[in-house]
């Protein structure tokens, strides 16, 4: 058994690169990248001893249950739909541009756009829409947040695909707030923002225009390759392609501006093939910002369009806005702070701004330490815990050292935790602190944000009263306490 220990949380005025962690990840699926509102749609979550109460309906709890009081309280603040909010910008931005290069018959944008849609989905919408396998480990209790074992927070707005494709919609905008267990650094927070679109074609739309095209068919039985479905014909499936790129060819170049260096890069997703990822040149380095392929047919058939083919696409809002508006940290965007949201206040939805930083003050860098179970122990549930305690003080946690006790061949986990706040000095540091002595005691105990697994997870560990112990001096290694 070894003792991982988790290390630093870097600061928030930095735009920190996420560092390895010592646990390994099982190939997980890829999924596409106001005040809180006042009306129905509001969350109220409430966690109790057998039911959660969330936006106006109550979940029964069970086994599967892991939803952390931090997390509910982010459910039902669409910062997408909250005016001037950078996300917001960027959602317009692309309405803008889909609203005037696609446009129907009736003149009429081609686009309908969905942007309140609950978080709360199925699990069956999440992931058997989407044709992913019973047995795949991105359905892992680790990586989600489930009310119980039917229904869950959305984790991709790709579980809204199947419902819309089924009402009959053949091209259709996605928005919202999608919910991932994950690590703590800069760029990772457990909620973020995504953007996709769907747009499927009917024979006489795909070939229209093309010399000989009403000879051409949408579908042939043949074999799978790199480049088609088995279901498609080759004519099909490029064309699909070609369109798809060509659109986000035009719409990356209306968000970074003309002479943008791009190229395609062939990936893996459950719901596409081929499937794509687009890489664009942007100060000298080559940024991932969205995932895109042709519509698996058996996803389409499935909900009714059997005569059509058609291509998604996903991007991340959080991602989109960090690079465009240099804004350096996750956090940010949860930032009520008058002089955050003030510098997104634009006459123009494309006039180009650059972030302000906030904070003058320096970091603090704390220290942890505790047991760790035997069995049963995920990494997020330590995330989920600091997320929770530590609030948006703390930004990144990393793994930097490991140890076995030789007599009891228990874990440990230590942790330094940086905390950043744009505070007065006296009030921060004070804040630090007080977050960083409740972790050890509330992990130790049985902390109901963790659900059950909580209970009994670790042995209570006061830092003070036992590091001296079995850990090493703050800055230093296990070897040179002389440890082995």
């Amino acid at each position: 058994m070894a003792c991982p220990v988790f290390g630093r949380v870097a600061r928030a005025r930095a735009y920190v690169v996420r560092k390895a962690s010592h646990f390994c990840s099982v190939p997980q699926h890829r999924a596409w990248g106001s005040r809180p509102a006042t009306s129905g749609f509001a969350a109220q979550g409430t966690r109790g001893s057998s039911v959660v109460e969330l936006l106006g309906k109550s979940y029964p709890q069970d086994d599967h249950s892991n939803l952390t009081r931090k997390v509910l309280s982010k459910v039902g603040r669409n910062l997408h739909n909250q005016l001037h909010h950078p996300l917001w910008l960027i959602k317009e931005r692309v309405k803008e541009h889909l609203y005037q290069q696609y446009v129907g018959r009736s003149g009429s944008p081609l686009f309908s756009v969905h942007d309140n849609l609950s978080p709360v989905v199925t699990t069956w919408q999440n992931f058997d829409s989407l044709l992913i396998p019973a047995d795949h480990p991105s359905r892992k209790k680790g990586d989600n947040y489930y009310l119980n074992r039917t229904h869950m927070l959305r984790a991709h707005t790709s579980a809204h695909q199947w419902d819309l494709l089924h009402a009959g919609l053949d091209a259709f905008v996605v928005v919202g707030d999608v919910y991932r267990r994950d690590q703590i650094d800069a760029q990772h927070y457990p909620v973020f923002h995504q953007l996709e679109a769907v747009r499927l074609f009917s024979k006489h739309e795909l070939f229209a225009g093309v010399k000989d095209g009403k000879s051409l068919q949408l579908f042939e039985q043949s074999s799978r390759s790199a480049h088609k479905q088995e279901t498609h014909t080759m004519e099909a499936a490029k064309l699909v392609e070609f369109d798809l790129k060509q659109t986000l060819t035009r719409l990356v170049t209306h968000l970074f501006g003309d002479g943008l260096e791009i190229r395609w890069v062939d990936c893996y997703f459950p719901f596409t093939h081929p499937s794509f990822e687009m890489e664009i040149s942007f100060r000298g380095e080559w940024l991932e910002v969205l995932g895109c392929g042709v519509m698996e047919q058996q996803l389409v058939n499935s909900a009714g369009a059997q005569d059509r083919v058609g291509w998604a696409f996903g991007l991340g809002l959080e991602r989109l806005a960090m690079i465009l508006y240099d804004i350096p940290d996750i956090r940010l965007f949860w930032s009520e702070d008058e002089r955050f949201l003030k510098q997104f206040r634009l006459p123009d939805i494309n006039q180009k701004v650059k972030f302000q930083p906030l904070s003058k003050y320096p970091a603090v860098l704390n220290d942890i330490s505790f047991w760790l179970p035997s069995e049963n122990y995920e990494e997020n549930d330590f995330y989920d815990l600091v997320r929770t305690i530590g609030g948006d003080l703390v930004e990144k946690v990393d793994l930097v050292d490991q140890f076995e006790h030789p007599n009891c061949a228990q874990h440990c986990l230590g942790s330094s935790e940086e905390y950043v706040k744009s505070l007065s000095p006296a009030s921060y540091y004070q804040e630090a602190s007080q977050h960083h002595g409740e972790l050890p005691l509330l992990w130790g105990g049985c902390w109901e944000g963790l659900g059950e697994r909580a209970a009994g997870l670790v042995e209570a560990l006061a830092l003070r009263r036992r590091r001296e112990e079995v850990c090493p001096a703050p800055g230093r290694t296990w070897k040179e306490e002389g440890c082995s």
